[in-house]
């Protein structure tokens, strides 16, 4: 395509005379006249009459013009889309993360990253899907999304992976328990108060289940469910008392439920896992820099949350 002379047809046009486009493109008028033949030759028919030294727009000439309109159009678009880029990357992000990671703390650091988007043309399109482990993993698998976060009862086969967090885990009651003053729980404690368990095939409450076991120690379970987010929810309005993550339980620390360290070693991971052979965007690990940061932050804050309070 003779696109340097489609650039010029379009600036006679739109200022009307060879000499104003030569001006307008940085070139002589010979220049502006030697392009419009080449043209007009390649087109098979005369875009222009010359009357009295002036050029005239034949009828073929202006519904060529629509076109060329059009074309530009779209080379604008492309610009446009270059510069950004250029400035952003790639502006989806799609994330599998499951519901540990997915229903608290992740909006949270999504928060943020939006935040430093707030530009149009740097606003992120987002994909958050929380599912269960085992979704997660063919999602990944099936490169579906950028990333995903997934219990590491899960296998890794054919996926990168990394540990992305491990945490103690935690035992959550209202705040009026009878067990807030402890500094740490132990397991007869926990075997004498009605539990909020995880379901049975959750890595954690298997954990539990087994070191409560070497202390010939059994739990009361009240409730079973796949949350934790709803293990906290239940401990808050007083149910009971179970053992969850500490990044869910934060959340619903900051609106009073109460966690103590367990005596257990009762250990939640997270992995990371990626598509293998598929680099990350930009756009991607700024979201996993920030939800390391993230995971700092929440960190500190959880020290404080686990000191018993001083008695009034």
């Amino acid at each position: 395509m003779l696109l340097r002379e489609i650039e010029v047809f379009r600036s006679v046009m739109s200022v009307g005379s060879a000499s104003k486009a030569a001006a307008l493109l940085g070139v002589t008028q010979p220049a502006i006249s030697q392009s419009l033949k080449r043209l007009e030759d390649a087109a098979g028919f005369a875009l222009f009459r010359r009357l009295r030294g002036r050029l005239h727009p034949t009828p073929e000439a202006q519904a060529l013009l629509v076109e060329v309109e059009r074309v530009f159009v779209g080379l604008s678009s492309i610009e446009h889309r270059m510069r950004s880029l250029k400035r952003f990357g790639v502006n989806t992000l799609r994330m599998a993360v499951y519901p540990a990671f997915g229903l608290t703390f992740v909006p949270r650091v999504l928060s943020r990253l939006v935040t430093e988007r707030l530009d149009a043309d740097a606003r992120p399109q987002i994909s958050l899907q929380v599912l269960s482990s085992r979704e997660v993993h063919e999602a990944v698998l099936g490169r579906q999304v950028d990333f995903g976060l997934m219990a590491d009862e899960m296998p890794t086969t054919g996926l990168e992976h990394s540990e992305f967090a491990r945490f103690p885990g935690v035992v959550v009651m209202h705040p009026k328990h009878r067990l807030v003053n402890a500094r740490t729980i132990q397991p007869q404690q926990i075997a004498e108060e009605p539990f909020l368990a995880l379901n049975p095939e959750d890595a954690s409450r298997r954990r539990l289940e087994r070191g409560l076991a070497e202390r010939n120690v059994a739990l009361s379970v009240l409730v079973e469910t796949p949350y934790a987010a709803s293990v906290c929810e239940m401990a808050l309005s007083g149910m009971g008392i179970g053992v969850v993550n500490p990044v869910t339980a934060l959340e619903y620390a900051r609106r009073g439920l109460v966690i103590r360290p367990l005596s257990l070693d009762v250990s939640f991971a997270g992995l990371l896992v990626l598509p293998p052979g598929q680099p990350l965007s930009g756009l991607a690990l700024r979201m996993l820099q920030l939800m390391r940061i993230q995971l700092a932050e929440d960190q500190k804050a959880l020290a404080a949350f686990l000191k018993p309070r001083p008695k009034a």
